[in-house]
C-alpha cells in the first residue's frame, strides 16, 4: 500500500534524474573559421565536469579552452575529437569555455557538450542526516533511480555513437557514388574509343592511283 511518503520519495525519484544542478546539455553547429563561447556562473568549491565530442564534420576534432573568472586559462587542447574535464572551483564567478574551428577554412563542425556543475540533490530530503535505515519503499526508489541514472548515461552515449556512426556513413556513401559515377565516365570514354578504334580496322582504303611515265 502506498503511503503519501511512499508517493512523495517515488516523485522525487521520477524527477531527480532529469534535474542537476548547473547542468546544461547542447549539441550545435560550429562553422569554419569560427568559434563559440560558453558562459556558466559557477559558487565557489563547487566541482563542475565538461564532456565534449565531435559528432560530425572534418576529422572529427575541435580546439577547446576553459577560462575562470580572473582569466586564468584551466584547461586548453587543440583538435581533440572528445574529451572530458574535471575542476574544483577557487572563486565564484562566470566561467567560459569556448570551442574553435578556426583551423579549418571550409568544414563545419557538430559539437556536443555536456556541462554539469555541483552534485546532485538526495533522493530522499532528508537522507543525509537521518539515522534510521531507509525503508523497503525507500531502498526500492533509490535502487531504480540509480538504474535510470545509467539508464539516461547509455541512452546519450548511443544517441552520439549513433549520430557519429551515420555521418560516417553518409560520407562514405557520398564517397562511393562519386567513384561509381566517375568509374561510368571513364567505362563510357573507353567504349567509345574501343568502337572507334574497332570501326578504323574495318574502314576500306580506296586504293592510291599511281601515274605511268611514258
Amino acid at each position: 500500500m502506498l503511503t503519501m511518503r511512499g508517493v512523495t520519495v517515488f516523485f522525487y525519484m521520477i524527477a531527480l534524474p532529469f534535474v542537476f544542478v548547473g547542468a546544461t546539455e547542447l549539441t550545435f553547429e560550429l562553422p569554419d573559421n569560427a568559434r563559440e563561447c560558453f558562459f556558466e556562473e559557477v559558487d565557489k568549491d563547487v566541482k563542475f565536469t565538461l564532456d565534449y565530442q565531435v559528432i560530425t564534420g572534418g576529422n572529427y576534432d575541435v580546439d577547446c579552452y576553459m577560462e575562470d573568472p580572473t582569466g586564468r586559462i584551466l584547461y586548453k587542447e587543440t583538435k581533440k575529437q572528445y574529451d572530458s574535464f574535471s575542476h574544483k572551483t577557487d572563486v565564484k564567478g562566470v566561467y567560459k569555455f569556448c570551442f574553435s574551428n578556426e583551423f579549418s577554412t571550409f568544414t563545419h563542425k557538430t559539437i556536443y557538450f555536456d556541462f554539469q556543475a555541483g552534485d546532485e540533490p538526495p533522493i530522499i530530503p532528508e537522507m543525509g542526516t537521518r539515522v534510521t535505515a531507509l525503508t523497503q519503499m525507500e531502498s526500492a526508489c533509490v535502487t531504480i533511480h540509480e538504474a535510470l541514472k545509467v539508464l539516461i548515461e547509455s541512452q546519450t552515449h548511443y544517441r552520439l555513437r549513433e549520430a557519429l556512426d551515420r555521418s560516417r556513413a553518409e560520407d562514405l556513401n557520398s564517397r562511393v557514388s562519386f567513384w561509381s559515377v566517375g568509374e561510368t565516365v571513364i567505362l563510357f570514354v573507353v567504349s567509345i574509343g574501343q568502337v572507334m578504334m574497332l570501326k578504323s580496322f574495318f574502314t576500306e582504303k580506296s586504293p592510291t592511283s599511281k601515274g605511268v611515265n611514258k
